[in-house]
C-alpha cells in the first residue's frame, strides 16, 4: 500500500513538473501555434493509444457513442484553448500567461450556478475576488506597465482559461468514460480538427523543420502530452482528490520559477503579490472540490 502511494505521488509530481515546463518549451519552439497544437494533439493521442494497447485496455464504445457530441465539442475547445495559450506565451511572459490561464477555476465557479445549478457560496465569492485582484496585479494594468503586446498575451491566456473552464463543465456531463479514455478522444479530436485549420491558414508552409525543431516537437507531443497525461492518470485512482488538487499547483509554481530563473523574464513586486493571490485563491477553491480535473 505504501509503495503504491509513493509511486502515485511520484507520478503526480512528475506530471506536474512536465506540465510546468510547457511554456518554456514554447519559448524555444519557432513554429506557429496552430501547428504546435495539432502536432501535440495527434502525437499525444498516438502515444496514449499505444499505452492503452500495451495495457490491453479497451474503450467503452457504448459510452463513447452516448457522449460523442460532448467529446467532439470539448475536443474543438481544447484545440482553440491550446492555440490561445501558445499565443499568450509569445506575447507576454511565461509566468504572466500561466497565471492568467490559472484563472480557469474562477470562470468555472462563476458559470457553475447557471450550468450545473451549483450554489455560489460566500467562500467561493471571496476566492473569486482574490483571484481577480491577483490577475489585475499580474497583468500590471494598474500602473500602465503592460504594453499592447503584453495585454494581447493576457487576453489570449484569459481566453484559453475560459475555454478550459468550458471543457471542465462539459466533462462533468460525460458519464461512463474514464478520464484516460476521455483524454484520448478529446486530444484526438483536437488534433484532427486542427489539420484543416493548419492547411488553410498556411501554417504548415511556415514550419522550418530543423533537427532541433523536430526534437522539440517530439518532446511537446510525447513528453508534455503523452507521458505527462499517462503519469497523471496513473495517480488519480490512488490519491485522494484534495492531494491531486494541491499538487496540481506545482505546475504554475514551476512555470513562474523557470520564467524568472531560466528565461530571465522580469516580475515586479506587485506582480509577485498577484501570483501569490491567484495561487492561494485557486488552492482554496480546488480543495473544496471532489473532482479530479487537470488543466489541459
Amino acid at each position: 500500500m505504501k509503495n503504491d502511494l509513493a509511486r502515485a505521488r511520484f507520478s503526480l509530481v512528475a506530471s506536474m513538473c512536465i506540465f510546468g515546463t510547457i511554456g518554456v518549451l514554447r519559448y524555444f519552439l519557432p513554429v506557429p501555434s496552430g501547428f504546435l497544437a495539432m502536432f501535440r494533439g495527434l502525437s499525444g493521442t498516438l502515444m496514449l493509444l499505444l499505452l492503452q494497447r500495451i495495457r490491453r485496455q479497451k474503450l467503452s464504445r457504448d459510452a463513447v457513442r452516448a457522449n460523442a457530441w460532448r467529446l467532439c465539442i470539448s475536443g474543438v475547445l481544447i484545440a482553440v484553448n491550446w492555440i490561445l495559450l501558445f499565443e499568450a506565451y509569445r506575447f507576454t511572459t511565461v509566468a504572466t500567461a500561466t497565471l492568467c490561464y490559472y484563472m480557469a477555476p474562477v470562470f468555472t465557479i462563476l458559470a457553475a450556478p447557471f450550468v450545473l445549478r451549483e450554489r455560489l457560496t460566500p467562500h467561493k465569492l471571496v476566492c473569486v475576488a482574490v483571484s481577480l485582484l491577483g490577475m489585475v496585479l499580474v497583468s500590471d494594468v494598474i500602473h500602465g506597465g503592460a504594453g499592447l503586446s503584453e495585454l494581447r498575451g493576457v487576453v489570449c491566456a484569459l481566453g484559453a482559461a475560459v475555454l478550459y473552464a468550458s471543457v471542465v463543465l462539459i466533462n462533468k456531463r460525460i458519464s461512463g468514460v474514464s478520464g484516460f479514455d476521455r483524454t484520448i478522444l478529446q486530444l484526438g479530436a483536437a488534433g484532427v480538427v486542427l489539420i484543416p485549420y493548419v492547411l488553410f491558414t498556411g501554417e504548415l508552409a511556415q514550419v522550418s523543420l530543423t533537427p532541433r525543431t523536430f526534437i522539440l516537437l517530439l518532446v511537446a507531443g510525447l513528453v508534455h502530452t503523452g507521458l505527462a497525461y499517462s503519469l497523471y492518470f496513473a495517480s488519480t485512482d490512488t490519491l485522494p482528490a484534495h492531494t491531486l488538487a494541491l499538487f496540481s499547483y506545482l505546475d504554475p509554481a514551476i512555470a513562474v520559477v523557470l520564467s524568472a530563473l531560466l528565461l530571465r523574464e522580469p516580475m515586479t513586486a506587485l506582480q509577485a503579490l498577484g501570483a501569490v493571490l491567484i495561487l492561494c485563491a485557486a488552492v482554496m477553491m480546488e480543495t473544496q472540490k471532489k473532482g479530479k480535473e487537470k488543466p489541459v
